[in-house]
């Protein structure tokens, strides 16, 4: 069998898995002519083909999967987790809207009910290879413009981010003291672990605290450590984050949350450049660089008296913004590649698609929570979803609401629409369609659109079809 490609300059291979003797001239007809096309009669073998190397895409008949039509849905969506990248056709005798929708649920890309007429089905595989094919070689480009894109374990190719890339560059090799600021999962420690495997401490201690993750009365002992019997359940010496970061690297993460005791006491450390622990007398001579993250205004701060002048100015000795995930909506394609693909091959599954309109969503977001909440976001369609293929309905509830506004801009312009008329074009188009899938039978157009026969008569004499 010819390897699939999903480059459109050659041609796509395409299986018909059916025992139907009247498929096969009018497949080599309408697909021949363009495409590898291979008539299977069996589903197992279509397995085995399958598991061996994956065709474009397979017309399944489903009625010949078992001896219940579900069977057939449920052979769908097998094929669908094993091919995600599959176009998935759908063949059947019966007219049964409740079969039609399971099959929809299954993720197919289209469905047929038989008699077909080849020269449409011609049409509507050539136009989903194509867009299949699009897809994927948009992936492609995506997953390898993420890995060009990325700065150590950032992720971005927009402005801002070149720009925190590039003072990540000009202080990397310094033992310069850093204050990264940004809003709340803008990923401040992922700037500050990049500053340092750039740098000549890339290969000792990184120690990283969350002074805000902790009670005020243990910051001091994380920091500082403490001697055996300094307070009561000291049973034992401890040393404290400042000493463990000895030649290395301190991030002091949320440093604005320190009470002025605290403050005073950092203060002296950075001064002098020696820690002692609680409870004892020996000062300890550590080297060490300090980058400190804050998501508060630490000028208002000092202004009210909440943060001390002093150390403000030093740690505020070269200052690096993270931008928000508002300010830099071009990276979320990459961004969102790159958790597909890490939360996928995590739980072990198939690596995921979104479809193109998902990205429309999630740029309409403002993203509060920034590059945390969107990671937290795919991660949990990965986790809860089986499709291989992420549709807008899968997405949380508040990411749809929030998408509205602009959804109302795109689907009524300034100037208003004449909705009476607009109504009558999808009324006759759906129509159309469905009298052209059945071959201008009426009573299986009816059953398509879910209407009574009387009605469809009624509407054909209206619109004179």
């Amino acid at each position: 069998m010819p390897a699939a490609n999903p480059s459109r300059s050659s041609r796509f291979t395409i299986v018909i898995v059916t025992t139907d003797a009247l498929v096969e001239p009018e497949a080599e007809t309408y697909l021949a002519v363009d495409h590898d096309v291979f008539l299977l009669p069996t589903w197992d073998e279509l397995i085995r083909l399958v598991k061996k190397q994956p065709p474009d895409a397979v017309l399944l008949d489903i009625d010949i999967i078992g001896q219940r039509p579900d069977e057939g849905i449920s052979a769908l969506g097998e094929l669908r987790m094993l091919a995600p990248d599959l176009v998935l056709v759908a063949l059947t005798r019966s007219n049964r809207k409740g079969l039609r929708h399971k099959a929809v649920d299954a993720n197919i890309d289209e469905y047929f009910v038989a008699p077909i007429n080849f020269e449409e089905v011609r049409i509507v595989m050539d136009r989903a290879l194509e867009k299949r094919s699009a897809e994927i070689d948009n992936r492609r480009r995506l997953s390898a413009k993420a890995e060009q894109e990325s700065f150590a374990e950032l992720i971005g190719a927009s402005e801002p981010m070149r720009r925190v890339y590039e003072a990540i560059t000009r202080v990397a090799a310094s033992s310069t003291t850093v204050l990264i600021r940004g809003e709340s999962g803008t990923g401040k420690e992922l700037v500050a672990r990049a500053i340092v495997s750039r740098g000549p401490r890339a290969e000792k201690p990184f120690v990283s605290i969350n002074c805000a993750a902790l009670p005020e009365n243990l910051v001091e002992t994380e920091l500082f450590g403490h001697e055996k019997g300094a307070f009561t359940d000291a049973k034992a010496a401890r040393a404290g984050h400042i000493e463990l970061a000895h030649t290395g690297t301190l991030f002091l993460d949320e440093i604005a949350t320190l009470g002025l005791a605290l403050q005073s006491k950092l203060l002296r450390v950075l001064e002098d450049r020696v820690v002692t622990r609680i409870g004892g007398g020996k000062a300890r001579k550590i080297d060490f660089r300090l980058l400190a993250a804050t998501n508060d205004d630490l000028e208002q701060m000092v202004e009210v008296g909440r943060f001390r002048e002093d150390l403000y100015y030093r740690i505020n000795v070269v200052p690096i913004e993270v931008p928000p995930l508002r300010e830099r909506k071009s990276d979320l394609p990459l961004l969102v590649t790159h958790f597909l693909r890490t939360y996928c091959r995590e739980n072990g599954k198939p690596l995921k698609q979104v479809e193109s309109e998902v990205l429309a969503v999630l740029e309409d977001y403002d993203w509060p929570g920034n590059v945390r909440e969107l990671e937290n976001v795919i991660q949990r369609l990965v986790l809860m979803n089986d499709k291989p293929v992420i549709s807008v309905k899968d997405l949380p509830q508040q990411l749809l609401v929030a998408s509205s506004a602009s959804q109302e801009a795109i689907l009524i312009p300034e100037e208003g629409v004449d909705f009476d008329l607009e109504m009558e074009r999808i009324e006759l188009a759906y129509l159309q369609a469905a009298l052209k899938r059945t071959g201008g039978k009426k009573s299986a157009a009816a059953c398509l659109l879910g209407i009574d026969i009387q009605r469809m008569k009624y509407l054909c004499r209206k619109r004179n079809l």
